[in-house]
């Protein structure tokens, strides 16, 4: 099969590993428009399961991300001057430059093609099996069919920064900190040489009471490095080099799509759907997509029962993973509801954000109702059962009322 891929991220440099695993006789090249090394993204968060996956998939590749990887259990909370800790379950932080070098050298290995600032063209297709659109988020090859593929955009309310710092944070770091104009927060992780993310929102008016829409980089930074002295230590914040453009502020985008493919053309990774970053799953989702992907071009005769196997797989496993992304970004987008409580009050109700039910309870008795299930076996079964139900549940109806609405370009 010859097959050809848009876009040098995990999710196409995964996919064609995979591929060339099950059959070395696959022509296969991955085509990225940026330079080779220039990825940027800082570090890129993921958890044991799919550890796990890797290792069962391409044990070389999934040694070599673990040997660069940094690990954390605990997750701190600061709220103004108070703290809570929190022992969770072991997470990994990898930075997006090496793990892209780590999967774009295993690929290279096994015969894949790897050209950099290299296009696929959206008007004229290449003549291949399979086209990949493995081009993130602003796909140029899923917008040329975004009628055929059904795009909708929800734009989310908050603003948020992607910046870097030479602080080494020791656990998952939350600092939410009151200025005269409101809330703002950052999340940091560890990902490896002596850097960590640090990931900047607030809400739109904090963003403009700030003058934050008004500074360039360099005076946002410094404003940043003050308000959140207390877990920088004397760190410095990162932005991106001038040549780049300086780091942007956004809003997140949520992504979906009506269908995942076009005849041979299919959607993986971000081009086929987003998650809201504050639940850290993105990179892990795409290594998935790629994942299932190669396995239905696998048990399948052809690309196209394969593609419809694929995109029903996914859109089965995504259902839970998008209502709690979506709930996890609405938590933040209404924390005066939340921030208020005790900290560990607060801290445990972050842990629970993903809830479909927490919007509309209490605060303070869903935490007292979550505290006593977690003492109850029979609670707590009913509370794993149930919840996936209604997280699915809540989703399949959001994306039904998304589909109504006018796409947002």
């Amino acid at each position: 099969m010859k097959v050809v891929c848009a876009g040098g991220g995990p999710a196409g440099l995964y996919l064609s590993i995979l591929l060339k695993r099950q059959d070395p006789s696959h022509d296969i090249t991955v085509h990225e428009r940026n330079p080779e090394g220039s990825a940027y993204g800082w570090g890129v968060t993921y958890w044991q399961g799919l550890l796990d996956l890797l290792h069962a998939h391409d044990p070389e590749s999934a040694a070599a991300v673990e040997a660069h990887s940094v690990r954390w259990r605990d997750g701190v909370a600061h709220v103004g001057d108070l703290t809570a800790r929190h022992r969770g379950d072991q997470g990994f932080g990898i930075g997006r430059h090496r793990l892209l070098e780590i999967l774009a050298d295993r690929a290279r290995a096994l015969g894949v093609r790897v050209e950099y600032e290299s296009e696929v063209s959206a008007e004229d297709l290449p003549a291949a099996d399979l086209v990949v659109a493995a081009d993130g988020v602003h796909s140029a090859l899923r917008t040329r069919h975004a009628a055929h593929f059904g795009t909708r955009v929800h734009l989310g309310r908050n603003r948020y920064l992607w910046l870097g710092t030479t602080k080494v944070f020791d656990a998952f770091t939350f600092a939410f900190v009151e200025t005269g104009h409101g809330w703002i927060w950052c999340y940091g992780y560890a990902y490896g040489g002596g850097h960590s993310t640090c990931v900047v929102e607030c809400s739109p008016q904090t963003f403009t009471g700030l003058g934050l829409d008004r500074l360039g980089q360099a005076d946002a930074l410094a404003l940043l490095e003050t308000l959140f002295a207390g877990v920088l230590d004397g760190h410095r914040l990162i932005g991106r080099a001038a040549g780049e453009g300086g780091a942007p502020w956004l809003t997140f985008r949520t992504l979906t799509n009506r269908t995942w493919s076009r005849d041979r053309l299919v959607l993986l990774g971000d081009a086929a759907h987003t998650t809201h970053y504050s639940v850290g799953a993105g990179t892990t989702l795409a290594l998935e997509d790629a994942i299932c992907l190669a396995g239905a071009l696998r048990a399948h005769p052809g690309p196209r029962p394969a593609l419809a196997a694929y995109e029903r797989e996914r859109r089965a496993a995504l259902l839970s993973v998008q209502s709690a992304a979506r709930h996890s970004a609405q938590w933040y987008e209404n924390l005066p509801r939340y921030i208020h409580l005790p900290p560990h009050r607060m801290f445990a109700l972050l842990g629970q954000r993903h809830s479909p039910l927490l919007p509309y309870v209490p605060p303070q008795v869903y935490y007292g109702i979550d505290k006593a299930a977690g003492r109850l076996a029979a609670a707590r079964r009913l509370k794993r059962w149930l919840g996936p139900k209604v997280a699915r549940t809540v989703q399949a109806r959001a994306l039904e009322r998304a589909q109504e609405r006018p796409q947002i370009r």
